[in-house]
């Protein structure tokens, strides 16, 4: 199981664990983390995604200043990149599998501090994509 943060292109946010998010697919599901145990999993399009963000806890560190700069000390796995989202939104970190054309890919945060391990962004949701 994973826990992630489905960001949806319509503002919508859903957090909880899902163990069948495959890029490929149109649809996954997500047991939502505030439902009753018996309550269905929540099935999403990842056509509707903005981002889903494969995250170390729900709650984060709301204090916590992401850096958008790599380590010095370490090279880096993956080509460097920077995304801007739609809504304003900036993630920098490394990627292996962005493509111009493709649907999505997914990035690693540059800051090892980052509440998210990992996240797949949606090609379509971004208003910049750049690598640097």
């Amino acid at each position: 199981m994973h826990k992630v943060v489905a960001r949806l292109a319509d503002g919508r946010v859903v957090k909880g664990f899902t163990i069948d998010f495959f890029p490929d697919k149109p649809l996954f599901h997500i047991n939502v983390d505030a439902a009753p145990k018996a309550a269905k999993p929540e099935e999403l399009r990842t056509a509707d995604l903005k981002a889903l963000y494969f995250v170390k806890d729900f709650a984060g560190n709301p204090e916590h200043d992401e850096r958008r700069e790599f380590d010095q000390s370490q090279r880096p796995i993956g080509r460097k990149i920077r995304v801007v989202f739609k809504d304003g939104e900036e993630m920098v970190g490394t990627t292996q599998g962005y493509q111009l054309g493709r649907p999505g890919f997914f990035l690693v945060p540059a800051d090892p501090a980052s509440n998210t391990d990992r996240c797949y962004v949606v090609s379509g949701q971004a208003k910049s994509i750049a690598f640097i």
